[in-house]
């Protein structure tokens, strides 16, 4: 049966819908990845370049402030497995931009830039947005 992707639970008080998800192969590697680091997260600041990009960091690597919302917590544990909690987040200004967006990361071949704990093996994390609506 082929591995499905995963959904983040809802952490912004107030909403009822998630905003970001993960896509099976994103699964696959952030659970090798986990096995090679430990305790995961992403960020995706503002800007260009690498900054367009989902950065994956060990957990408590990159340090999140006021200035940092947390879009959603992901559990990548296989089924059965003690939980793997990976949270993602977005800086506050980039949030301002995307509010009405929702997110899966998926992965490709190419390197990214910057210090994302997949980029040495020659692939890298992307993200694809849609726009929410209210029925979501």
């Amino acid at each position: 049966m082929p591995e499905k992707g995963v959904t983040a639970s809802i952490t912004i008080p107030g909403e009822m819908i998630p905003r970001v998800a993960l896509t099976a192969v994103a699964v696959e590697l952030l659970r090798s990845l986990w096995d090679e680091h430990g305790p995961l997260m992403f960020h995706q600041s503002g800007g260009c370049c690498d900054g367009s990009s989902p950065m994956c960091y060990p957990d408590g690597e990159f340090i999140t402030s006021d200035r940092d919302v947390l879009l959603g917590r992901l559990d990548i544990a296989s089924p059965g497995e003690a939980a793997q909690p990976l949270d993602f987040w977005m800086s506050a200004e980039q949030f301002d931009y995307w509010s009405h967006t929702f997110l899966t990361v998926d992965v490709v071949t190419g390197r990214g830039g910057g210090f994302s704990v997949e980029a040495p093996r020659g692939v890298r994390f992307l993200l694809c947005s849609r726009l929410m609506d209210s029925s979501e």
